[in-house]
């Protein structure tokens, strides 16, 4: 692991790696920081390890966003134990500047905002929450990490759910200015009394933490008013009615705000047509707390990930049609895109131009079960099942724009949920929100066995047994190792081994599993 205090050194370091690696070859993933790690942070940083071949983590407590008021001076400062923390976690790159290096006074946000350059993100996501008590906070927030990603050039940015407005800011950010960048959200993490874990939970004595829980116990309390009275009239004003009851039993907690907004725009919300968040600030004594909990409106989303031979794409098939889901056919929108690319005459190798088509297309399915696949408002159902397209698709799918504007468009199918999707990192990436996540196996003699007899009906005998695991095995370690959408079980997914097991009874499992949880 190496340390930097200087941009010039984290620069050149970086840089190195470029010169000695071809950029394609691995992705740069950044955790950024205020130090003090917790759990919360070990969980982004978990994440960023398995997703990219470098993990870098940046180390900054930044005057930019706190108020005369606030308690910059105050702050848990300890890089030696991050140090450590981050070590043991297996980070690449510790970045921890001080605030001259970083080009700002080492002063509170208003004397350092007057002396450097900012960044204001749109006031209609500023002005409410966080924002009215805090209103030069997200200036800075979004300042600081406009630098960081400037210096560091991350493929993926990693933040917690937890700070629900700045993630939607930091987003919003990054589609303004056209950064090349994927920010990563991940799952609030929790005490074992519901409790968003948090550095300033420090300030806590261990009665006041036990009287905090109350925020995400009156959370989950407006979240099932919600999941048991969606359709009531004025069902929002009823949430946070009860939330606020909820909260009125433990008189310590002193409430700031309790809004429902949309988590993408922030803005308030009448209705919640796909889906809402539920925020709220509080003070312990002195201590001021934020937590959040999405609702959803939505059909349940089933995600399938597993090895290949495992029986993904039968199964999900199958399971799609028992429970009346849209079987999200992945592999056809590969399919789809590498017939528009070859209609177009462009060569599978000119990634530019394939970046220039796949951006602007639109698929969809129609017809009978949602079978037909249209690109473009072109049915192209028959014609992607071709040789041509079959002998294209791997190099087609392999380049990482496809892969992101494809996500991007399975993710937008998700919106309104009622689907099921299999795939390598389905519950992962593409759909970790999925109600519903199974990893299928099954040993490697299982699939290799299985694959020798697709391969026998195809007319092919003069394969061995012995030949086909060995291509399995292969297959499996390249899948596992893949910079781009490696193989993961998800670690809230169900395993389910399918040695032994009919088609019809791996889909009766995932049903029964489907019905027992929704």
């Amino acid at each position: 692991m190496r340390l930097f205090t200087t941009i010039a050194g984290l620069r050149c370091y970086l840089n190195l790696l470029q010169t000695e690696q071809q950029k394609s070859l691995y992705t740069i993933g950044l955790v950024p920081t205020m130090g003090a790690l917790h759990e919360g942070h070990l969980s982004l940083i978990k994440r960023a390890k398995e997703e990219n071949k470098i993990t870098v983590v940046s180390i900054f407590v930044n005057p930019l966003q706190f108020a005369p008021t606030e308690d910059f001076q105050q702050y848990p400062r300890q890089l030696e134990a991050d140090k450590k923390i981050c070590e043991q976690e297996g980070v690449d790159v510790i970045f921890a500047p001080s605030p001259e290096i970083m080009g700002m006074e080492n002063d509170l946000s208003t004397n350092a905002q007057n002396s450097t350059t900012t960044v204001v993100p749109p006031s209609h996501m500023t002005s409410i929450m966080c924002g009215v008590s805090r209103p030069k906070f997200f200036q800075g927030v979004a300042t600081i990490v406009t630098k960081l990603l400037s210096l560091v050039q991350p493929n993926n940015a990693y933040f917690g759910q937890k700070d629900a407005q700045q993630l939607a800011i930091i987003k919003q950010l990054v589609k303004d200015l056209s950064l090349p960048i994927n920010i990563v959200s991940c799952p609030i993490i929790r005490e074992a009394s519901g409790l968003a874990i948090s550095s300033r939970n420090q300030y806590l004595t261990p009665e006041q933490k036990q009287q905090a829980s109350i925020l995400y116990t009156s959370l989950c309390h407006g979240r099932q008013i919600f999941l048991e009275n969606r359709d009531t009239p004025n069902i929002l004003k009823k949430i946070q009615n009860a939330v606020k009851e909820k909260l009125a039993s433990q008189p310590t907690v002193k409430l700031e705000y309790l809004e429902i907004v949309h988590p993408e725009t922030l803005q308030p919300l009448e209705n919640i047509q796909n889906i809402g968040l539920l925020a709220i600030a509080a003070y312990i004594g002195s201590c001021r707390l934020i937590d959040n909990i999405l609702l959803r409106n939505r059909q349940p989303i089933i995600a399938i990930d597993g090895p290949a031979g495992a029986g993904k794409s039968t199964v999900t098939k199958l399971v799609g049609q028992n429970l009346g889901l849209l079987y999200l056919d992945t592999g056809a929108m590969y399919r789809a895109v590498t017939w528009m690319v070859l209609q177009a005459g462009v060569p599978v190798e000119d990634q530019a131009q394939v970046a220039e088509l796949v951006s602007q297309c639109q698929i969809s399915f129609n017809g009978p079960e949602n079978s037909h696949v249209i690109i473009n408002g072109q049915d192209v159902t028959v014609e992607i099942r071709s040789r041509e397209i079959t002998n294209n698709v791997s190099a087609i799918a392999a380049q990482p724009t496809v892969r992101y504007f494809m996500v991007k468009q399975q993710q937008k199918f998700g919106t309104k949920g009622g689907i099921v999707a299999e795939g390598r990192d389905i519950g992962t990436h593409v759909f970790p929100n999925a109600e519903v996540k199974i990893f299928l196996t099954a040993s490697v003699t299982e699939r290799s066995r299985r694959r020798l007899l697709e391969l026998q009906q195809k007319g092919q005998t003069n394969i061995s047994l012995e030949e086909v695991e060995k291509d399995i095995i292969r297959r499996d370690k390249k899948d596992s190792n893949r910079e781009i959408s490696p193989l993961r079980k998800a670690s809230d997914a169900m395993e389910i081994s399918t040695d032994g097991l009919s088609i019809a009874e791996v889909t009766q499992k995932i049903v029964d599993i489907y019905k027992q949880n929704i």
